[in-house]
């Protein structure tokens, strides 16, 4: 039996067990204010209409067991059915406004989240073009060569097909890239698929690599082999790469001291998860916590959003993982997440 299937048999089977106790006992015993335990309870796993739904039969429960009581007060009994009425009626109330918070929360956290992620595109435009010209180059020296092969006598066949098939591999190589960063900025909603997290990692860092480049940065990858597929969204789980590197980019660039190095790296993490780390040799953040961040709005880049690192603790935190930045072993800061197995 799943878990969608066994918490609405929980609750009818709770329902049950109070609607009998609440018959079989007094008219001065309030028993159908337990219903209100299946309201909260139902929170988790129905939404607003289920809820309300739920909360009429809970109604219609303690209406039904008042007639049926054979013992007790008739007026006591009346006045606890109307107070349990009331009581789990206005826990209903309740539940369904702060249901209704906290999809407003969600939906303007991706709303804020797709600004981001477009604005991070914009800041990588150069890094796009380079994508999107080097199989557009190819493309057009290729069909020069294939010109020439197909204009010799004879023509030389076996040469111009070689090079039609590599026409075809750069223009899928630019259709690719194309459809990474239609994916990228696209608002999509947030679906879970089991991830290669190194491929993942590779196809972030293919955006942003004319960015490093630009700035002479170094970076040195320290993949692990076999780990485990994620379930992740990607487009999310990519964001978040993409705002540690570009914060490390951003460390290493304001700093003339030593090499502008980047490490990244993938391992298995506590046996059941795994992490992906970001490390820079930047100037580090100082004495300052670690945790500030990770604050909204809370940035040390001239005019910086400072909502790139607290999205991406968002998102990490959304897929049951966890965010967190140390100061590097010699220098830098290492900014690490943690995402679980399933």
């Amino acid at each position: 039996m799943t878990r969608s299937t066994a918490l609405p048999l929980a609750a009818i089977a709770v329902m049950a067990v109070i609607f009998i106790f609440d018959t079989v006992t007094d008219m001065e015993i309030a028993v159908a204010v337990f219903y209100v335990a299946v309201v909260l309870f139902s929170v988790g796993f129905l939404h607003r209409r289920g809820i309300m739904l739920l909360a009429s039969a809970c109604i219609a429960l303690t209406v039904l067991s008042y007639f049926l009581t054979q013992s007790g007060s008739p007026r006591a009994g009346l006045i606890n059915c109307v107070i349990s009425i009331a009581a789990f009626g206005l826990t209903t109330y309740l539940c369904l406004r702060t249901a209704a918070a906290e999809a407003a929360a969600r939906n303007a956290q991706a709303q804020l989240a797709h600004v981001t992620r477009v604005t991070t595109l914009g800041e990588l435009t150069a890094s796009i073009a380079h994508e999107v010209n080097q199989p557009l180059a190819a493309i057009v020296t290729n069909g020069n060569a294939c010109q020439r092969w197909l204009a010799a006598e004879p023509p030389n066949l076996g040469q111009a097909t070689s090079t039609l098939e590599r026409i075809v591999e750069d223009a899928m190589r630019a259709s690719e890239v194309v459809a990474r960063i239609r994916a990228l900025v696209k608002r999509a909603p947030f679906v879970k698929t089991p991830l290669d997290l190194n491929e993942t990692v590779l196809e972030a860092i293919a955006l942003a690599r004319n960015e490093i480049e630009q700035n002479d940065v170094s970076v040195r990858m320290a993949l692990a082999d076999g780990l485990p597929p994620v379930p992740a969204d990607k487009i999310q789980l990519q964001q978040v790469i993409l705002n540690l590197v570009a914060n490390a980019v951003d460390a290493v660039r304001s700093t003339d001291a030593g090499p502008r190095e980047l490490k990244i790296e993938t391992r298995l993490h506590d046996g059941d998860g795994v992490l992906v780390g970001v490390h820079d040799s930047g100037a580090g953040f100082g004495r300052q916590d670690p945790e500030r961040l990770f604050d909204p709005f809370h940035t040390t880049k001239p005019g910086g959003m400072g909502m790139g690192l607290a999205i991406s603790r968002s998102i990490v935190e959304a897929h049951g993982g966890r965010i967190w930045a140390a100061a590097g072993t010699s220098r830098g800061t290492v900014l690490r997440f943690t995402l679980p197995q399933s």
